[in-house]
Protein backbone atom coordinates (compact mmCIF):
# COMPACT_ATOMS: atom_id res chain seq x y z
CA UNK A 1 0.00 0.00 0.00
CA UNK A 2 1.35 3.43 -0.96
CA UNK A 3 0.60 5.63 2.05
CA UNK A 4 1.61 8.80 0.23
CA UNK A 5 -1.19 8.22 -2.31
CA UNK A 6 -3.74 7.93 0.50
CA UNK A 7 -2.55 11.03 2.35
CA UNK A 8 -1.49 13.13 -0.60
CA UNK A 9 1.84 13.63 1.19
CA UNK A 10 5.28 12.21 0.76
CA UNK A 11 6.67 10.52 3.88
CA UNK A 12 9.66 12.46 5.17
CA UNK A 13 12.81 10.55 6.02
CA UNK A 14 15.09 11.19 8.98
CA UNK A 15 18.77 11.35 9.90
CA UNK A 16 21.01 12.16 12.86
CA UNK A 17 22.47 15.63 12.37
CA UNK A 18 24.51 16.32 15.51
CA UNK A 19 25.49 14.58 18.74
CA UNK A 20 27.06 16.05 21.88
CA UNK A 21 27.53 14.96 25.48
CA UNK A 22 28.34 16.46 28.84
CA UNK A 23 30.04 14.89 31.86
CA UNK A 24 29.90 16.14 35.46
CA UNK A 25 33.16 17.60 36.77
CA UNK A 26 33.41 15.29 39.76
CA UNK A 27 35.37 12.09 39.04
CA UNK A 28 35.41 8.88 41.07
CA UNK A 29 38.45 6.74 40.28
CA UNK A 30 39.14 3.07 40.94
CA UNK A 31 41.98 4.15 43.20
CA UNK A 32 39.49 6.02 45.40
CA UNK A 33 37.25 2.96 45.54
CA UNK A 34 40.22 0.81 46.50
CA UNK A 35 41.02 3.16 49.39
CA UNK A 36 37.45 2.88 50.65
CA UNK A 37 37.28 -0.87 50.05
CA UNK A 38 40.82 -2.35 50.37
CA UNK A 39 39.52 -5.80 49.41
CA UNK A 40 38.87 -4.44 45.89
CA UNK A 41 41.82 -3.95 43.54
CA UNK A 42 41.75 -0.90 41.27
CA UNK A 43 43.77 -2.73 38.62
CA UNK A 44 41.53 -5.80 38.70
CA UNK A 45 38.42 -3.64 38.41
CA UNK A 46 39.78 -1.95 35.30
CA UNK A 47 40.86 -5.23 33.74
CA UNK A 48 37.52 -6.96 34.28
CA UNK A 49 34.93 -4.27 33.67
CA UNK A 50 37.00 -1.91 31.49
CA UNK A 51 36.35 1.11 33.71
CA UNK A 52 39.06 3.23 35.33
CA UNK A 53 36.95 6.18 36.42
CA UNK A 54 33.44 7.53 36.19
CA UNK A 55 31.90 11.02 36.40
CA UNK A 56 29.50 11.58 39.29
CA UNK A 57 26.90 14.34 39.53
CA UNK A 58 27.33 16.76 42.40
CA UNK A 59 24.87 16.88 45.32
CA UNK A 60 22.83 19.65 43.67
CA UNK A 61 23.41 18.49 40.07
CA UNK A 62 20.59 16.64 38.33
CA UNK A 63 19.84 14.83 35.09
CA UNK A 64 18.19 18.01 33.83
CA UNK A 65 21.38 19.96 34.49
CA UNK A 66 23.47 17.42 32.58
CA UNK A 67 21.04 17.34 29.64
CA UNK A 68 20.88 21.13 29.58
CA UNK A 69 24.67 21.42 29.35
CA UNK A 70 24.81 18.84 26.56
CA UNK A 71 22.11 20.70 24.62
CA UNK A 72 23.90 24.04 25.07
CA UNK A 73 26.97 22.48 23.43
CA UNK A 74 24.93 21.37 20.44
CA UNK A 75 23.31 24.79 20.02
CA UNK A 76 26.72 26.36 19.58
CA UNK A 77 26.57 24.66 16.17
CA UNK A 78 22.85 24.43 15.42
CA UNK A 79 19.92 26.86 15.38
CA UNK A 80 17.73 26.17 18.41
CA UNK A 81 14.79 27.97 16.78
CA UNK A 82 14.45 25.08 14.33
CA UNK A 83 13.64 22.57 17.09
CA UNK A 84 9.97 21.66 17.08
CA UNK A 85 9.92 18.67 19.43
CA UNK A 86 11.87 17.68 22.57
CA UNK A 87 12.26 14.11 23.82
CA UNK A 88 13.89 13.54 27.21
CA UNK A 89 14.91 10.02 28.21
CA UNK A 90 15.62 9.66 31.94
CA UNK A 91 14.98 7.36 34.88
CA UNK A 92 16.17 9.97 37.39
CA UNK A 93 13.98 13.00 36.64
CA UNK A 94 14.20 16.16 38.73
CA UNK A 95 10.58 15.73 39.82
CA UNK A 96 7.83 13.14 39.56
CA UNK A 97 6.02 16.04 37.92
CA UNK A 98 6.32 18.31 36.00
CA UNK A 99 7.95 16.76 32.97
CA UNK A 100 11.67 17.50 32.70
CA UNK A 101 11.33 18.12 28.95
CA UNK A 102 9.06 21.09 29.70
CA UNK A 103 11.63 22.53 32.09
CA UNK A 104 14.33 21.95 29.47
CA UNK A 105 12.34 23.95 26.92
CA UNK A 106 12.42 27.00 29.18
CA UNK A 107 16.04 26.56 30.21
CA UNK A 108 17.17 26.44 26.59
CA UNK A 109 14.89 29.25 25.45
CA UNK A 110 13.21 27.08 22.85
CA UNK A 111 9.99 28.11 21.14
CA UNK A 112 6.73 27.47 22.95
CA UNK A 113 4.86 26.10 19.93
CA UNK A 114 6.68 22.76 20.17
CA UNK A 115 6.01 19.35 21.67
CA UNK A 116 7.94 18.07 24.69
CA UNK A 117 7.76 14.85 26.66
CA UNK A 118 9.75 12.56 28.94
CA UNK A 119 9.99 8.82 28.55
CA UNK A 120 11.30 6.45 31.19
CA UNK A 121 13.74 3.90 29.79
CA UNK A 122 17.28 2.94 30.68
CA UNK A 123 19.95 1.38 28.52
CA UNK A 124 17.65 0.88 25.52
CA UNK A 125 16.34 4.45 25.77
CA UNK A 126 18.46 6.07 23.08
CA UNK A 127 17.36 3.56 20.44
CA UNK A 128 13.72 4.03 21.46
CA UNK A 129 14.21 7.80 21.29
CA UNK A 130 15.53 7.57 17.74
CA UNK A 131 12.49 5.50 16.79
CA UNK A 132 10.07 8.01 18.31
CA UNK A 133 11.86 10.88 16.56
CA UNK A 134 11.77 9.05 13.25
CA UNK A 135 8.05 8.37 13.66
CA UNK A 136 7.29 12.02 14.41
CA UNK A 137 9.23 13.15 11.36
CA UNK A 138 7.81 10.44 9.09
CA UNK A 139 4.31 11.50 10.12
CA UNK A 140 5.19 15.14 9.32
CA UNK A 141 4.38 16.21 12.87
CA UNK A 142 7.73 17.97 13.10
CA UNK A 143 11.00 18.41 11.23
CA UNK A 144 13.70 18.75 13.88
CA UNK A 145 13.73 16.75 17.10
CA UNK A 146 16.00 17.36 20.08
CA UNK A 147 16.56 14.00 21.77
CA UNK A 148 18.27 14.30 25.14
CA UNK A 149 19.32 11.65 27.64
CA UNK A 150 20.27 12.39 31.22
CA UNK A 151 20.99 10.01 34.04
CA UNK A 152 22.22 10.21 37.63
CA UNK A 153 22.05 6.62 38.86
CA UNK A 154 24.75 7.54 41.39
CA UNK A 155 22.10 9.23 43.54
CA UNK A 156 20.38 5.87 44.05
CA UNK A 157 23.46 3.76 44.81
CA UNK A 158 24.17 2.91 48.45
CA UNK A 159 27.55 4.06 49.77
CA UNK A 160 28.56 0.49 50.60
CA UNK A 161 27.46 -0.95 47.23
CA UNK A 162 30.92 -1.24 45.72
CA UNK A 163 29.70 -3.36 42.80
CA UNK A 164 27.29 -0.75 41.43
CA UNK A 165 29.51 2.19 42.42
CA UNK A 166 32.28 0.70 40.29
CA UNK A 167 30.05 0.31 37.24
CA UNK A 168 27.73 3.30 36.91
CA UNK A 169 28.57 6.89 35.96
CA UNK A 170 26.46 9.98 35.26
CA UNK A 171 26.16 11.94 32.01
CA UNK A 172 23.90 13.87 29.68
CA UNK A 173 23.69 13.82 25.88
CA UNK A 174 21.90 15.74 23.14
CA UNK A 175 21.11 14.63 19.59
CA UNK A 176 19.37 16.47 16.78
CA UNK A 177 17.37 14.28 14.41
CA UNK A 178 16.18 16.09 11.32
CA UNK A 179 14.23 15.42 8.14
CA UNK A 180 16.14 14.13 5.14
CA UNK A 181 15.62 13.18 1.51
CA UNK A 182 17.23 9.84 2.27
CA UNK A 183 16.19 7.63 5.18
CA UNK A 184 19.33 7.24 7.26
CA UNK A 185 17.59 5.75 10.30
CA UNK A 186 16.88 2.16 9.38
CA UNK A 187 14.37 -0.41 10.54
CA UNK A 188 14.02 -1.06 14.28
CA UNK A 189 13.69 -4.12 16.50
CA UNK A 190 12.18 -3.84 20.00
CA UNK A 191 11.70 -6.20 22.90
CA UNK A 192 10.16 -6.18 26.36
CA UNK A 193 10.02 -8.70 29.20
CA UNK A 194 8.71 -7.30 32.48
CA UNK A 195 9.43 -10.62 34.21
CA UNK A 196 12.95 -9.27 34.75
CA UNK A 197 11.84 -6.04 36.40
CA UNK A 198 12.93 -7.05 39.91
CA UNK A 199 16.51 -7.66 38.76
CA UNK A 200 17.28 -3.96 38.24
CA UNK A 201 15.03 -1.69 40.24
CA UNK A 202 14.70 1.31 42.56
CA UNK A 203 11.64 0.68 44.73
CA UNK A 204 11.46 3.96 46.62
CA UNK A 205 9.98 7.29 45.52
CA UNK A 206 6.99 5.52 43.98
CA UNK A 207 3.27 5.20 44.55
CA UNK A 208 3.59 1.47 45.14
CA UNK A 209 6.22 1.75 47.87
CA UNK A 210 6.34 5.29 49.22
CA UNK A 211 3.74 4.61 51.90
CA UNK A 212 5.64 1.68 53.39
CA UNK A 213 9.18 3.07 53.38
CA UNK A 214 10.50 4.73 56.50
CA UNK A 215 11.03 8.47 56.16
CA UNK A 216 14.79 8.21 56.70
CA UNK A 217 15.27 5.33 54.27
CA UNK A 218 16.92 6.43 51.03
CA UNK A 219 15.68 4.74 47.83
CA UNK A 220 18.51 2.61 46.47
CA UNK A 221 19.33 0.79 43.27
CA UNK A 222 19.28 -3.00 43.36
CA UNK A 223 20.86 -5.02 40.55
CA UNK A 224 21.06 -8.78 40.24
CA UNK A 225 24.20 -8.90 38.10
CA UNK A 226 24.13 -12.62 37.21
CA UNK A 227 20.50 -12.43 36.04
CA UNK A 228 21.19 -9.30 33.98
CA UNK A 229 24.13 -11.12 32.38
CA UNK A 230 21.98 -14.17 31.58
CA UNK A 231 19.28 -11.97 30.05
CA UNK A 232 21.88 -10.21 27.91
CA UNK A 233 23.54 -13.29 26.47
CA UNK A 234 20.17 -14.97 25.81
CA UNK A 235 18.46 -11.98 24.19
CA UNK A 236 20.99 -9.81 22.39
CA UNK A 237 22.57 -12.22 19.85
CA UNK A 238 19.22 -13.11 18.24
CA UNK A 239 18.17 -9.45 18.33
CA UNK A 240 21.24 -8.46 16.32
CA UNK A 241 20.55 -11.17 13.77
CA UNK A 242 16.94 -9.97 13.46
CA UNK A 243 17.79 -6.29 13.01
CA UNK A 244 20.38 -7.07 10.34
CA UNK A 245 17.88 -9.22 8.46
CA UNK A 246 15.09 -6.64 8.86
CA UNK A 247 17.35 -4.05 7.23
CA UNK A 248 17.99 -6.52 4.37
CA UNK A 249 21.71 -6.71 5.13
CA UNK A 250 24.33 -9.30 5.97
CA UNK A 251 26.56 -9.01 9.03
CA UNK A 252 29.50 -8.10 6.78
CA UNK A 253 27.53 -5.13 5.43
CA UNK A 254 27.62 -3.48 8.86
CA UNK A 255 30.68 -1.24 9.16
CA UNK A 256 30.59 -0.73 12.92
CA UNK A 257 28.74 -2.02 15.99
CA UNK A 258 27.90 0.22 18.94
CA UNK A 259 26.30 -1.83 21.68
CA UNK A 260 25.25 -0.42 25.04
CA UNK A 261 28.48 0.01 27.00
CA UNK A 262 27.43 -2.06 30.02
CA UNK A 263 30.90 -3.27 30.94
CA UNK A 264 33.88 -4.75 29.15
CA UNK A 265 33.28 -8.32 30.33
CA UNK A 266 29.73 -8.48 28.97
CA UNK A 267 30.66 -6.85 25.66
CA UNK A 268 33.64 -9.13 25.03
CA UNK A 269 31.49 -12.17 25.84
CA UNK A 270 28.77 -11.00 23.44
CA UNK A 271 31.22 -10.23 20.64
CA UNK A 272 32.80 -13.66 21.02
CA UNK A 273 29.43 -15.41 21.25
CA UNK A 274 28.16 -13.75 18.07
CA UNK A 275 31.46 -14.05 16.24
CA UNK A 276 31.85 -10.37 15.38
CA UNK A 277 35.06 -8.74 14.19
CA UNK A 278 36.45 -7.06 17.32
CA UNK A 279 37.89 -4.28 15.16
CA UNK A 280 34.35 -3.30 14.17
CA UNK A 281 32.97 -3.22 17.71
CA UNK A 282 33.08 -0.28 20.08
CA UNK A 283 34.35 -0.97 23.61
CA UNK A 284 35.27 2.18 25.49
CA UNK A 285 33.85 3.06 28.88
CA UNK A 286 37.25 3.52 30.52
CA UNK A 287 36.66 7.11 31.59
CA UNK A 288 32.85 7.09 31.71
CA UNK A 289 31.57 3.89 33.25
CA UNK A 290 28.10 2.61 32.37
CA UNK A 291 26.09 5.81 31.85
CA UNK A 292 22.83 3.97 31.07
CA UNK A 293 20.88 5.68 28.22
CA UNK A 294 23.90 7.89 27.53
CA UNK A 295 26.36 5.17 26.51
CA UNK A 296 25.32 4.82 22.86
CA UNK A 297 25.28 8.56 21.99
CA UNK A 298 28.61 9.04 23.83
CA UNK A 299 30.11 6.15 21.87
CA UNK A 300 28.62 7.51 18.64
CA UNK A 301 30.09 10.97 19.23
CA UNK A 302 33.52 9.57 20.13
CA UNK A 303 33.52 7.24 17.11
CA UNK A 304 32.75 10.16 14.80
CA UNK A 305 35.40 12.40 16.38
CA UNK A 306 38.02 9.65 16.16
CA UNK A 307 37.05 8.78 12.55
CA UNK A 308 36.20 5.22 13.51
CA UNK A 309 33.06 5.78 11.43
CA UNK A 310 32.63 8.05 8.44
CA UNK A 311 30.01 9.29 5.99
CA UNK A 312 28.19 6.45 4.33
CA UNK A 313 29.03 3.87 6.99
CA UNK A 314 26.30 1.62 8.32
CA UNK A 315 26.38 1.46 12.11
CA UNK A 316 24.36 -0.97 14.20
CA UNK A 317 23.12 0.45 17.50
CA UNK A 318 21.80 -1.83 20.25
CA UNK A 319 20.56 -1.01 23.75
CA UNK A 320 19.48 -3.46 26.42
CA UNK A 321 18.88 -3.62 30.15
CA UNK A 322 16.46 -2.45 32.84
CA UNK A 323 12.86 -3.39 32.23
CA UNK A 324 13.83 -5.80 30.72
CA UNK A 325 13.89 -3.70 27.58
CA UNK A 326 15.92 -3.93 24.39
CA UNK A 327 16.06 -2.28 20.99
CA UNK A 328 18.27 -2.04 17.93
CA UNK A 329 18.54 -0.29 14.59
CA UNK A 330 21.06 0.36 11.84
CA UNK A 331 21.84 3.97 10.95
CA UNK A 332 23.73 5.41 8.01
CA UNK A 333 26.25 8.10 8.84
Amino acid sequence: MNISKLTGKDIMSAKIKQVEYYLPERILTNAELEKAYPQWSAAKLEKKIGIKQRHIAGPEETSLDLATNAAKKIFKKEDKDLIDFVLFCTQSPDYLLPTSACLLQTRLGLKTDIGALDFNLGCSGYVYGLAIAKGLINAQLCKNVLLVTGETYSKFIAEDDISNRSIFGDAGTATIITYSDEDMLGEFIFGTDGNGAENLIVKGLSARNSYTLKDQEKPTLYMNGPEIFNFTIDTIPPMLQKVIAKNKLQANDVDYFILHQANKYILEFLISEIGLDTGKCHIDMLNYGNTVSNTIPIALKDSLDQSKINNGDKVLLAGFGVGYSWGSTIITI
